[in-house]
């Protein structure tokens, strides 16, 4: 067997392996099933493709993007190692050339986009090709739980178990969960050798700012920075363009990349960032996995990412060389909202939800630290470290504040209301404010009404926010956004533990104008969750979600809350065929329980004057079932005749005789036709 020394000089030029690389490659090379965990920039491709060199036979490698796969075949080959990819970006001569070196057995490293894994071709060709080894690279793709998951990852396990070869999975970004489920995905729970390297990186400066005009904010950043390259990630495709354009127009080089512009256009994109000095991309996180380029000198974010993985990942693009390297990331109470909307308008289930917003609290604590950005940051990935000295708060520590009296009120708030309302519905009462929905509750009469009147609705907020990036609150999808208290909140509200919390963005507050809701901040979440209910029937269905119902339908669903298919029929665009297919089903996310469906016949007077008098003939007939004294023997209507009497509104006996029979209009037909007078 070659040996590794020699080849790293030899074939990749390098003197000496980096922290970590030498003990996996001889894992890998020694045919372990291998997981590791390796912080952005910190070599990890080489851990795989050394061993392939080692190694008799083929390695296949897995690895979601286009253009990194073609950048290390490159590579390699400019190197000197027979390797080659299979991609959508291929030309035909291209993919002929590779498909002739495998028939010829002296490929070496065949790289592979997840999406090939699903054609039956594919399979087959690798049972032929003398395959000896697996790499995945970003194995946290495999993760349902993660915020990159690709759904073909899912189909790496069971290549693994038929060419029976072993496999090494690589990541950078795999908190404890996401690393449980790709030894559960990829090696079918059996536990791989593991090697967590760390996640710290300290040539990179980590700074946090709360939105005060925000395209200023990163104009200024970026001539700080003037003629050094740079990604500014975006929420919004039409931000980037935007961004993108405020730069250039600023005298910078720069453009934008999202997910949906052209491919030409992307692989432009592509090109120019990785020959161009001094460009900077405003971009989605479309533009990223895989992004290689070396002396990127900084990262900002102009919104606040999904995730502290997914914040971790994008701000590893920059500094890989090593060398110093400046990241800023902006929040605004906008940014919030609309990753808790993302959450709760997705079609994951409430525990995966609940999972996702505490991850989103994770990043929230991130933003509203204490103490040094860096600790925090590597204590959430299980790292201990000391002060960095060189982040944000290290060089300027934030003002604070025993906040232990405040979080008390605001936790009992939450506890006197079972946990059952948003923010904004609790900060009314704490704030002994006197709206409509605190006095049909009867909130006034709490003992924590008006506990909170000596701070603004913004401070209240901006305590609300820092309480759930300390994870003491978390909102609950199966409640549309009602705060929950976590086990970790208990103590506070016994007095056993204080809290201190930072004031500097409590006072802070945002110019520039407000992004427009469609409801209420209270009314929000309900819209998320019909909103995601509303996806669910379209995407069952095969057709556009405002098929089912358009946006102005939910609004008014959100804004009215309907409690029973009458109400519901009463709300616009809702008719009798949409009130049949959906009702139930809208009805259940809005009042948080299966809706008990009324008979058919009823249900097709939902919404009409003839639905009420439909109940109250049932009631008259419940009552006078035996007779007037209770002792006659049962009698009484089906739906359909109460039905008939409640549209066609008899006036008299006979009529009453025509649609029930003589012994039933006998029997109920005087009380009938008193309640048939009245309306």
């Amino acid at each position: 067997m070659l040996d590794a020394t020699d080849l790293l000089s030899d074939v990749f030029g390098f003197d000496q392996f980096r922290p970590g690389q030498a003990e996996i490659v001889e894992a890998v090379t020694r045919g372990e099933n291998t997981l590791a965990i390796m912080p952005t920039g910190g070599g990890k491709s080489l851990c795989f493709q050394l061993p392939a060199l080692q190694r008799d036979g083929l390695t296949v490698v897995i690895s979601p993007l286009i253009a990194l796969m073609r950048d290390q075949v490159r590579a390699l080959k400019a190197a000197g190692v027979s390797a080659g990819c299979l991609t959508s970006g291929n030309t035909e001569e291209e993919s002929d050339a590779v498909f002739a070196a495998l028939r010829e057995g002296h490929l070496k490293l065949l790289y592979l986009a997840p999406e090939r894994l699903a054609k039956t071709a594919t399979q087959d060709m690798l049972r032929r090709a003398n395959v000896s080894l697996i790499a995945v690279d970003e194995a946290h793709c495999v993760s349902q739980w993660g915020h990159d998951f690709r759904p073909d990852y899912l189909r790496i396990g069971q290549l693994r178990e038929t060419l029976n070869v072993p496999l090494a999975a690589f990541t950078a970004t795999a908190d404890a969960e996401t690393r449980a489920e790709i030894v559960t995905r990829l090696f079918d729970r059996q536990q791989p050798t593991t090697f967590l390297h760390g996640f710290d990186r300290p040539n990179l400066h980590l700074a946090f700012a709360a939105k005060n005009s925000p395209r200023k904010q990163i104009l200024d950043f970026a001539n700080a920075r003037r003629g050094q390259c740079g990604i500014v990630y975006c929420g919004t495709r039409a931000k980037t363009e935007s961004l993108a354009r405020a730069l250039s127009e600023d005298g910078h080089s720069a453009c934008h990349y999202h997910g949906g512009m052209d491919p030409e256009d992307r692989r432009r994109v592509e090109a120019r960032f990785a020959s161009e000095d001094g460009l900077i991309v405003a971009a989605t996180v479309a533009f990223g996995m895989g992004v290689d380029k070396p002396d990127v000198r900084w990262v900002a974010h102009a919104d606040l990412p999904k995730s502290i993985e997914g914040y971790y990942q994008e701000i590893g693009r920059a500094g890989r060389d090593g060398a110093p390297a400046d990241t800023l990331t902006l929040f605004g109470a906008d940014d919030i909202r609309f990753r808790r909307q993302q959450i709760d308008e997705g079609l994951a289930d409430a525990d995966r939800k609940i999972a996702d917003h505490a991850r989103l609290n994770a990043l929230l604590g991130l933003a509203e630290a204490l103490t040094c950005r860096r600790q925090t940051l590597l204590s959430y990935f299980g790292e201990d470290a000391q002060p960095c000295g060189k982040c944000d708060l290290c060089e300027t520590p934030p003002k604070t504040f025993d906040a232990t009296t405040p979080v008390r009120k605001a936790l009992s708030a939450i506890l006197r209301t079972d946990s059952w309302f948003g923010a904004g519905h609790l900060i009314d009462i704490l704030r002994g404010q006197m709206t409509d929905k605190v006095k049909a509750r009867g909130h006034d009469q709490l003992p924590t009404f008006g506990l909170g009147d000596d701070m603004t609705k913004h401070e209240w907020g901006a305590i609300f926010r820092q309480m759930m990036g300390h994870d003491l609150i978390r909102p609950n999808p199966d409640r549309h956004g009602a705060l929950f208290m976590t086990d970790k909140a208990r103590a506070i509200l016994k007095g056993e533990e204080t809290i201190t919390l930072r004031r500097d963005t409590i006072t802070k507050t945002a110019k520039g104008p407000r992004v427009r809701q469609l409801v209420s901040e209270e009314d929000a979440p309900l819209l998320s969750a019909l909103k995601a209910k509303r996806r669910a029937y379209a995407e069952t269905q095969g057709v556009p979600a405002y098929i089912i119902f358009n946006d102005k339908t939910l609004i008014e669903m959100a804004q009215s809350r309907p409690k029973d298919l009458d109400a519901f029929a009463r709300i616009s665009g809702v008719g009798a065929k949409k009130l049949e297919n959906y009702g139930a089903g809208f009805l259940e996310v809005i009042n948080g329980a299966e809706a008990a469906l009324p008979h058919p016949a009823r249900r097709k007077l939902a919404g009409q004057d003839a639905g009420d008098l439909f109940d109250l003939l049932n009631e008259a007939q419940t009552r006078l079932k035996c007779g007037e004294d209770g002792t006659h023997k049962p009698l009484s209507c089906s739906a359909s005749q109460l039905a008939k009497l409640a549209e066609l509104r008899p006036r008299d006996q006979m009529a009453v005789e025509h649609l029930l029979g003589d012994r039933r209009a006998e029997r109920f037909g005087q009380a009938f036709l008193d309640i048939l007078a009245q309306a």
